[in-house]
């Protein structure tokens, strides 16, 4: 594809992402997240020819004006929209699909300090929502979707949404994954303990009331 296509095609996404663009002329002036997509095109030629440092220069100057920050290793396929973006971090062994979506203060991010492949794989037509945490060398199926605010740690099927900290799979294949493991219904330990405490209390209330009754009963009877 020709680069004036390819740009074309970039700022097409974002026509049919963001109901709020209006123009070309404003999609290539004032859209962080397109722009940053075309920083790291350029940063990742220069690491795929091992200068890496001019190519992570060239990110860094990325991070600076867009708030995005992608490691120049990362690999993206085509049409990734970035909305608003700011905060975004993809981490250097990241793989992303075609078609994919990503909100503001994602992290694509690993887990500690291990080598090798330490940061996630998004597949196409995937979508990570608002504030989403996805850690370690983990697979985001195609067509799946991440829930706001979620911190994922393990594989998502295709086809999937997942909700919550840590992560659960709520929909798969269009159908909803047993109602225990709805985010909103996730267990709340202080909540627990805040309930065996007040049966306790009630049970405590119950046998002072018995001893009272006894005592009252002894009492007429002296």
């Amino acid at each position: 594809m020709g680069f004036f296509k390819r740009i074309k095609e970039d700022m097409d996404v974002v026509f049919e992402q963001d109901p709020a663009a209006r123009t070309y002329f404003e999609v290539f002036l004032t859209y962080s997240g397109l722009h940053a997509v075309w920083f790291h095109r350029i940063a990742h030629a220069f690491y795929k020819k091992k200068l890496f440092f001019l190519a992570r220069g060239i990110s860094q100057v990325s991070r600076f004006f867009t708030g995005i920050e992608i490691h120049p290793g990362a690999i993206i396929g085509k049409r990734l929209f970035i909305d608003h973006g700011m905060g975004v971090v993809i981490g250097e062994t990241c793989e992303i699909g075609e078609n994919v979506t990503i909100f503001q203060g994602v992290t694509l991010g690993g887990t500690g300090k291990e080598k090798g492949k330490r940061h996630p794989t998004v597949k196409d037509n995937a979508l990570i929502s608002t504030g989403a945490k996805v850690l370690g060398s983990i697979t985001i199926g195609e067509n799946s979707k991440v829930g706001g605010g979620s911190v994922v740690l393990r594989d998502v099927p295709d086809n999937s949404t997942v909700v919550g900290i840590p992560g659960r799979i709520v929909i798969q294949n269009g159908e909803k994954v047993r109602r225990d493991l709805d985010h909103h219904k996730m267990p709340d330990p202080v909540e627990e303990q805040c309930a065996n405490l007040q049966k306790e209390i009630d049970r405590l209330k119950i046998e002072i009331a018995k001893l009272k009754e006894v005592t009252h009963y002894d009492n007429k009877h002296i």
